[in-house]
């Protein structure tokens, strides 16, 4: 019963709730690996099957990802209920766990340079420029980068059109660099990618398909190593370096909350702790009473 339960929730999620594909996903991979742990139906579960489960994860996953799991359950249990598929509801009294938000990393504008210092000779290294100059230029999410299609970038207006989470439409700008990087990749090398004929996706893999998010954390990763730069990065770093890098040269926080299609401008504001612990440590170090 349980792929039943699972399949109507996630029907529910999509057509009724109107939820975004990558939100259902995750929402999918949660109970999933419910699913895997305990292998029997969701509504023999009990408050204290559940809390074994939350503590098992809570060993190898952030806050963050217990939080998700104990939201998505949640919602899942509600629609069981509202279904009368079952009365015994396990998460009634269970809260999320207190939150600590870690500041994200951030490259300094070295590393982003350095980074972007690709050696251009086949067309995978003009594709992988303009992919990266364009994460940084614009601060998109990666989801948002491979579902591009070339309709949404306007050279001449210097811009790009982003789908975000809830499908909410947002112009952005792009730079000189951008421009000159995705200009050389659309007119001359695009094209050499195809496999199967046209493709409307503006990056495009090795096999002529749509760039998958572990195909560009691969890219991300080799490129990395091979510029020697010992900073964590994931492909989200870009977009917190193109926040911070705005910020620290005088933007002002309700354009970097557009610009990142953030909803909330308390999600901008996590900005504003990395640049003051910077300034804190640059005091430190550079003031003679800072020591």
């Amino acid at each position: 019963m349980n792929k039943q339960y699972i399949e109507e929730f996630i029907d529910y999620l999509r057509y009724e709730k109107k939820y975004s594909e990558n939100t259902i996903i995750s929402y999918q991979n949660d109970l999933k690996k419910v699913c895997v742990f305990f292998k029997k139906d969701f509504t023999n579960l009990t408050k204290k099957n559940i809390q074994n489960y939350i503590q098992s994860l809570s060993k190898k996953e952030s806050t963050s990802s217990v939080s998700r799991t104990i939201s998505t359950l949640k919602s899942f249990y509600k629609f069981l209920e509202i279904n009368k598929y079952t009365k015994n509801n396990p998460l009634g009294t269970i809260s999320n766990p207190k939150n600590i938000k870690k500041l994200p990393k951030v490259l300094s504008e070295e590393e982003v340079d350095k980074l972007l210092d690709i050696n251009l000779k086949t067309s995978f290294d003009y594709r992988n420029k303009a992919m990266l100059e364009l994460m940084y230029s614009s601060g998109l999410r990666v989801s948002e980068l491979i579902n591009l299609k070339v309709n949404d970038i306007d050279l001449n207006n210097a811009s790009v059109r982003i789908f975000g989470k809830g499908s909410k439409e947002r112009i952005v700008p792009l730079d000189d660099y951008a421009i000159e990087a995705l200009d050389n990749y659309i007119k001359h090398h695009r094209k050499s990618l195809f496999k199967h004929g046209e493709n409307n996706y503006l990056f495009l893999n090795n096999h002529g398909n749509k760039m998958t998010r572990q195909g560009f954390f691969k890219i991300l990763q080799k490129i990395v190593k091979e510029k020697n730069i010992k900073s964590e990065i994931s492909p989200h770093t870009l977009r917190h370096s193109f926040a911070t890098h705005l910020l620290k040269h005088g933007a002002d926080l309700r354009s970097i909350q557009e610009l990142l299609g953030h909803s909330d401008i308390s999600t901008t504001q996590i900005y504003t702790h990395i640049t003051s612990e910077r300034l804190q440590k640059n005091y430190k170090e550079f003031h003679p009473h800072g020591k």
